[in-house]
């Protein structure tokens, strides 16, 4: 598969990590030479400095052979029209990175008839993030598949967890009255993540993800070691375009949201936009102004700033001052593994989720979804068994998987099943998958 990418920020460059673990010929354009050094220093694609927008180049390059043009620069404006040349010079499928989420609902302007297949609002991803996370109190990461019937929760393994010293399979008999699955961990202080067998042994703050049902979340709650606590009261840092969809989101789920935006004149058309949020003019780098809006009363902080320095020290303020649950939008890519280590229940990166989001659509075989976790560099994909795919009609433990893959559940005709040895998997099932990047070639051959 031909693919080119246009924009080598960070967005570009996730994007092309992914795929150059798999056979594609990846080309990514940009103007700047630093941005394309990096790339070539880090990945083997091939690199090209240059105007994306340039008809000569497109052609040069031969566009016309793309099976798929990505065009996730930071401007939006020159987003859609590399999109439209590239399909009007014959790229088979455009997708286009936008920041204004009105595009996504509108129903005046047909976007594959201007040549832009599909768009992607980052600021709209996070909102949605936020608004899930918040809904899942005791975890730090959650995802949800087929309307919440499945789901991956991931959260910190207290001093009290009844996890602590047993391995994996031990756990699975001591609680099989939950239906779960350990899917990944991550050690403290860890860059590593570990796909876990049934002698792995869980540790004191280790940071673990399962897959379980919807009627086992509140069930989950005490193998962490934590207690289920109703979440009423939010405080929002930053009246950004996603400050303003969380609050939006939030407060249209019933949560008392108090949004703290610095801008006069933003403020006031907060505040009149969304009467349900009480908006407070102020800078939230103020810890007295924190404290005036009574922070300590507050069950969930989300800083959504402009700058990641603020929200993550703002949100350890909030922690410090006994909030239950902290959010921090970051733009560094590299601060995503440190939330674990310095406190923060979650940090999010709106270009990762981005990135994955725009991943799906270029996944082999029948991939309905495609996640990312927060604190790891792993993916969760959801496969369709086709009839004639290599596992269909087999049982997981007669199944060769990668060590570097696990198999986390099943949907079929709606209902929910976890994906243990004896499960045996069928035409048309729906299989939630873990893996780090490298395994995804392999899958997909499985699923084919």
């Amino acid at each position: 598969m031909k693919i080119i990418i246009t924009g080598a920020g960070d967005v570009g460059f996730h994007l092309a990590k992914l795929l150059s673990y798999e056979s594609h010929d990846i080309y990514i354009i940009d103007k700047s030479a630093e941005k394309l050094k990096y790339v070539e220093t880090h990945l083997d694609v091939i690199t090209i400095k240059g105007d994306a927008t340039s008809l000569s180049l497109l052609k040069e390059y031969k566009i016309n052979e793309a099976d798929i043009l990505l065009a996730v620069t930071e401007s939006p404006e020159v987003n859609f029209t590399i999109s439209i040349l590239a399909k009007k010079l014959g790229a088979k499928k455009t997708i286009a990175r936008i920041s204004n989420p009105e595009f996504l609902k509108n129903d005046v302007i047909n976007f594959v008839e201007l040549g832009i297949d599909s768009i992607i609002s980052p600021e709209e991803l996070a909102a949605n993030e936020i608004k899930m996370l918040v809904q899942q109190s005791a975890f730090n990461d959650s995802i949800e598949f087929e309307n919440g019937s499945l789901s991956i929760l991931g959260g910190i393994l207290s001093d009290t967890s009844p996890l602590i010293n047993l391995t994996v399979q031990e756990a699975k008999s001591k609680f099989e009255e939950i239906d779960f699955i350990t899917i990944a961990i991550k050690s403290s202080g860890s860059k590593e993540t570990i796909i876990p067998r049934g002698n792995t042994v869980f540790k004191a703050n280790d940071q673990v993800y399962f897959s379980t049902t919807a009627d086992s979340h509140k069930k989950l709650h005490t193998l962490l070691g934590k207690e289920h606590h109703r979440i009423n009261d939010v405080m929002i840092l930053g009246g950004s375009r996603i400050g303003e969809k969380s609050a939006r989101n939030l407060s249209q789920h019933n949560f008392n949201v108090k949004l703290i935006e610095s801008q006069k004149d933003r403020s006031f058309e907060l505040a009149e936009k969304y009467p349900k949020v009480l908006v407070v003019r102020g800078d939230g780098r103020n810890v007295d102004l924190l404290e005036e809006e009574n922070i300590a009363e507050m069950d969930v902080f989300i800083a959504v700033t402009g700058n990641s320095e603020t929200n993550i020290m703002s949100s350890l303020v909030a922690k410090s001052r006994g909030v239950k649950k902290t959010i921090a939008l970051v733009e560094n890519m590299e601060y995503i593994n440190i939330s674990q280590t310095i406190g923060i229940d979650t940090l999010i990166n709106k270009k990762l989720l981005a990135a994955s989001s725009i991943f799906k659509h270029i996944r082999k075989g029948k991939v309905l979804a495609l996640a990312n976790l927060h604190n790891i560099e792993a993916e969760i994909l959801e496969f369709e068994v086709n009839s004639d795919s290599l596992i269909a009609n087999k049982k997981i433990k007669d199944l060769s998987i990668t060590s570097k893959a696990v198999f986390g559940g099943a949907i079929r005709n709606g209902k929910t099943y976890m994906t243990f040895g004896n499960f045996q998997l069928q035409a048309n099932d729906k299989i939630i998958v873990f893996c780090l990047p490298e395994a995804i070639p392999e899958l997909e051959k499985l699923f084919k």
